[in-house]
This record gives structure tokens, sequence and C-alpha cells, in this order.
């Protein structure tokens, strides 16, 4: 696998959640306003963080890509024990549905429980987040190859916090759509929803039809529903010219600007390369040294 491609995965997703970072819950019209066009990592504003933080997004993401690393296979309860030693370091950013599904790991459910229990308890309108999809790409890297693995997967790295099959499914296919990019795939996401058929809910597939078809649709939208998200970032990913103005395409939306962006840059980054991302973007983003190195390990396994 080339190296290059895998790296742009993790490291497109940090770059993208770091930008967006200072920026989520704004609205496109504040941030251009502030910014004009945001371009450049910025410190502070959501969440009152330095240049280059990165967030939930990223750091759940780490938690998968190392529990690869070092089992050199898929291990859902190790992963779901990183994401709880993760959220006992108290970050500062953690969705709702995440907290409550660690808290219930952290006492005692199993992995395939927690997140099951969750969302049988949320309305309509509140269980079906992007928590999920955003950390799920390093998955794409090892088993980019193997389609039936990956999608399984990838459903259940979701099930550890979102079981809505929106949020297990969505990560199958954008999961699938990374590996084609890896692969050279000339149409990769409509090969993903070919792959997966009529399994995934008509309300993921729906959406994604037209990105498939090279389509834009009359409303991208920003919220943290999983099935907007994936519409808004895969868009941006595969239509834009560059690497950089996926990203920054999507960051400048607004919203859940973080983790549209996280979205877009590991999409993009499957296309274009690590050696596409802005190295004034990259010398500034937390972790940057140890994502190059994870991807390298990930990659090495195919």
């Amino acid at each position: 696998m080339d190296s290059n491609r895998a790296g742009g995965v993790l490291l497109g997703l940090a770059c993208g959640d770091a930008l967006g970072r200072p920026v989520e819950f704004t609205s496109a019209e504040a941030i251009a306003a502030e910014h004009g066009r945001l371009t450049d990592m910025v410190g502070y504003g959501t969440w009152n963080q330095p240049a280059g933080t990165i967030t939930d997004d990223t750091e759940q993401a780490l938690c998968i890509a190392r529990s690869l690393a070092e089992n050199n296979e898929f291990s859902p309860g190790d992963i779901a024990d990183r994401f709880v030693a993760w959220y006992d370091s108290e970050p500062f950013d953690i969705g709702r549905m995440t907290l409550r599904a660690l808290s219930r790991l952290k006492h005692g459910a199993v992995w395939d429980e927690a997140g099951q229990a969750v969302w049988e308890s949320s309305p309509e309108g509140q269980n079906a987040g992007n928590g999920s999809v955003m950390r799920c790409p390093p998955l794409a890297i090892p088993y980019a190859t193997d389609w039936d693995t990956l999608v399984d997967v990838s459903r259940q790295s979701s099930q550890i916090t979102h079981a809505d099959p929106r949020c297990t499914w969505g990560c199958a296919v954008l999961n699938l759509t990374i590996a084609g990019l890896l692969e050279d795939a000339d149409t990769p996401l409509r090969d993903a929803l070919d792959f997966i058929g009529s399994d995934a809910p008509v309300a993921l597939t729906d959406a994604l039809e037209s990105i498939a078809d090279g389509e834009s649709p009359d409303e991208l939208k920003t919220s943290g529903y999983v099935v907007s998200s994936l519409q808004t970032a895969l868009h941006d990913a595969l239509g834009a010219a560059t690497l950089e103005d996926a990203i920054v395409t999507a960051v400048n939306r607004g919203g859940d600007a973080d983790t549209i962006g996280a979205i877009a840059g590991a999409v993009a980054g499957a296309r274009f390369g690590q050696s596409q991302l802005p190295q004034r973007w990259t010398t500034v983003v937390d972790g940057t040294t140890e994502v190059r190195e994870l991807a390298d390990r990930l990659a090495s396994r195919v």
C-alpha cells in the first residue's frame, strides 16, 4: 500500500479536526465575518485551545489506530478499554452519546451492550450522531483489500458507542470508500454503495446516491446527524481539486466543523496523500509524528 495515502487518511483527519476546532458550532456567516476564509490553524475560539489542538475526533481515532497497531488485529474490547481510559483523562470535548456509552462501559457494561443501551433509550433526533464515523477511518488501512471484514469491523467499532444502523452502516460506507481510494478505485463511493446493497438504511444510501453520481444537493447540512455529516463531507472530499481545498471547504461551512472537516480530511487524504497537506498545518497539529508512524504500521499489514 502507498504509505503516502495511508498517512493521508490519518493526518488528513487530524488536520481537518484541528482546523475546524476553533469554529465548531459557528455559522458560515460568522466564520466569514471573523476570518474571511479560514485557511490557517488558529487558536482559541470554540473550546479555547491553542492552534493545532485536536479534539475527540482524532483522539478516538488514535485509540483505534494504536489498538490495531499493537494487537495486529481488530479487538473491540481493547478499543473500548482505550476509549474508557481516554474518557477518564477528562477530555475537553466529548459527544453526548459517546459520554453515556463510555460511562456504562466504565461501570461494567461489555463493548457490544453499552452503545446499544444508549441508542435504545435515545429519542429520534438524538440517536444517530456522527461520533463513530469521525473516528473509524484507521480501520480502512489494514483492511483495505478485505471488504467483508472491513464492513464487519467498521460496524462493530461503531456499536461500542453508536448502535443505530445509520451509524454502523455509515462507518462501513465511509471506510469502504476510503479503502477504494487507497486501491485507486475510479468510483469509490459508488463501489461502496453497490457492495453494501440493500443492507444499509435507506435514509443513508439515498442521501449518498447523488454524491456518488457527482451531483451537488440543493442543501448540504452541517449538523451532527450522521447522514448529513457523511453527505457533506463526502461531497467536499470527492469533489475538491486539492486536499487543502477539501478540508477548507468543509470547515468553512461551519456547524460541526471539526467533525465534518475530519471526515473530509480522511477521505481526501486517501485521494491525494499526506504529502499534499500544507506544511503550515502539519507543523502545528498535535501528534503529527505519532500519526504518521501509526499510518505506516497499519499500511505494512496490507
